[in-house]
């Protein structure tokens, strides 16, 4: 790690405008997906991930996720520098001391990704491609909803099922996908800027309980999304859903329509690491196909 530190404490100095005699305090937990580092200079602290230099357009897409969440009412870390050396590639964040959250901090959550979402834009998508966790994620502009979500969130991820052996599954999702304007119905949400990725291990909070949201899979689409996925893996405190209904309160249809967006997340998952994940979108398939 000599040389990767010495040319993040160089691009440091180059940014900041001082000298920074940088080091690695040592590994931090939480990420699969980077190397993951507490860095400092004896005064200051920063989070740095590192990975192989194929990586650093995962940095380039979180990098500018981060810059376009910076926009709304919630805190997010600060981007301060990226680069490649030594054949790796990095980014360098703020560093931000989290922890768990009260029940008025996830009611604050709550709150602040009902504004955040309405911060909207012209179309469903985003101006590049980004990454669902290691998954690249298309991104391409569509104007109706269920063919953006059809065509640039299930396909994909169906595509790359066929390709893992998972025929069965790929079988119904086909079926699903031919389905998704019965399914949709009238359903038009304007296009909310969104985390795209917004689990509980996605978000944390400061010492005074100000929330803090991050790697995120940013795009333009429907707001649902994100709650729904807040749903998916253990779900946040009802304080955080009863805040954000009270802004932006959620219709009949969400019912159904949130298995149907977190089929996308289960998807991924199950193309990511097999086992028990491609039961459950099975499983889910077959509930929405109930409703159709």
């Amino acid at each position: 790690m000599g040389a990767l530190s010495a040319a993040i404490g160089a691009r440091l100095s180059e940014t900041l405008g001082r000298c920074v005699d940088l080091r690695l305090a040592g590994g931090v937990g939480g990420g699969c997906i980077h190397r993951t580092y507490r860095a400092t200079d004896g005064g200051h602290s920063w989070f740095v991930k590192a990975n192989h230099a194929s990586r650093a357009d995962l940095f380039a897409a979180e990098a500018d996720g981060l810059r376009a969440l910076a926009r709304g009412p919630l805190r997010v870390p600060q981007v301060i520098c990226s680069g490649e050396a030594d054949r790796q590639s990095y980014l360098v964040l703020e560093w931000l001391d989290l922890g768990a959250g009260a029940p008025r901090d996830y009611a604050k959550l709550g709150e602040q990704l009902a504004h955040l979402h309405a911060l909207t834009g012209p179309q469903h998508g985003w101006r590049r491609g980004n990454y669902i966790g290691s998954t690249p994620q298309s991104n391409a502009m569509e104007v109706s909803w269920p063919r953006f979500f059809g065509h640039a969130r299930l396909a994909p991820q169906l595509a790359l099922a066929r390709v893992n052996g998972h025929t069965a599954l790929c079988a119904k999702g086909d079926a699903l996908l031919e389905n998704l304007p019965r399914l949709f119905g009238g359903h038009a949400p304007r296009p909310s800027l969104l985390h795209g990725d917004l689990w509980g291990g996605n978000a944390g909070f400061l010492d005074n309980g100000t929330p803090v949201i991050f790697d995120p899979a940013v795009y333009y689409g429907d707001r649902e999304t994100d709650v729904a996925m807040t749903e998916l893996f253990g779900g946040f405190p009802e304080d955080f859903y009863a805040a954000y209904r009270a802004h932006s309160p959620l219709d009949s249809g969400y019912r159904v329509r949130k298995t149907l967006y977190n089929l996308y997340h289960v998807l991924n998952h199950a193309n990511l690491f097999g086992g028990g994940y491609v039961a459950q979108a099975e499983k889910m398939v077959d509930t929405l196909a109930a409703e159709v």
